[in-house]
Parts: structure tokens; sequence; C-alpha cells
């Protein structure tokens, strides 16, 4: 449980399940509702995984940098879950999920430009995959 694989399969794992159980709630329900219901079952969760985990920091004591780049990461997954869940709400499950995983090329795309991180065939080749793939469930 302490590889990076381990937790990446568990996130796609729930990520799976959230996509059926979101879709099951927007059918009755606005997709704006749902994201705002969605997020108040998430911050108490944190807070007790960082509770449990003796996690608390004062944010006076965290670097102004990460928590500048925190905060633009909440406001972008905000806006993720506000758009994901509206799309739910339009089209189906099938087409939906594996159509927003091109998120995934862009952050590759995003990794390389804006991280540095090395461009090699290998992940070309696998974020052009994901890309045909998304493109292929999709249409």
């Amino acid at each position: 449980m302490q590889s990076w694989q381990f937790w990446a399969l568990a996130s796609a794992g729930f990520a799976a399940l959230t996509a059926i159980w979101a879709k099951v709630g927007v059918t009755e329900v606005n997709s704006n509702l749902a994201t705002l219901i969605r997020t108040a079952v998430i911050l108490p969760m944190a807070a007790l995984v960082v509770t449990l985990g003796g996690s608390w920091r004062p944010l006076g004591a965290l670097p102004t940098r990460s928590v500048v780049f925190l905060i633009l990461s909440g406001l972008g997954t905000g806006a993720s879950w506000l758009c994901y869940y509206r799309a739910l709400q339009m089209g189906p499950v099938t087409r939906v999920a594996p159509f927003e995983k091109i998120s995934v090329a862009l952050a590759v795309i995003l990794g390389v430009v804006f991280l540095g991180e090395p461009v090699t065939l290998k992940l070309v080749t696998g974020a052009a995959l994901i890309v045909g793939g998304a493109l292929l469930l999709a249409w």
C-alpha cells in the first residue's frame, strides 16, 4: 500500500463508482445542486482523514505558494465537477466518463509544458491511445 500505483488504481476504482452513482443521482436533481451535495460530503470526510492521520497544521505555517496552488486546484476541481455532473445529466455515463478522461492527455501536455517533465515515445503513444480510445467510445 506504499506504491503510487496502488493509490492510482484505488482512485480509478472510486472514480468509476462515482460516475455510476453520480449518473443515478443527477437524474432527478439539478447538476449544480448535486455538485454541492457531493462537496458537502467530501469536506467532513477529508477533515476526518486529516484528523485521524494527525496532519493538521496552522494555515500560516504552510508555504504561501503551496496554499495558492491548492486553492487554484480546488477551483479547478469545482469547475471540473460542475461540468462533469452537467455532462452526466445530459449524456450516458458510458460516453461521458471515457470522454472526460481526455483530461489525462491534457495533464500530460501541461506536465511537459509547465513542469518540464520529459517527453518520451511511450508517453506520447500512451496519451494518443487514451485520446483515441476516449473519442472512439464517445462517438
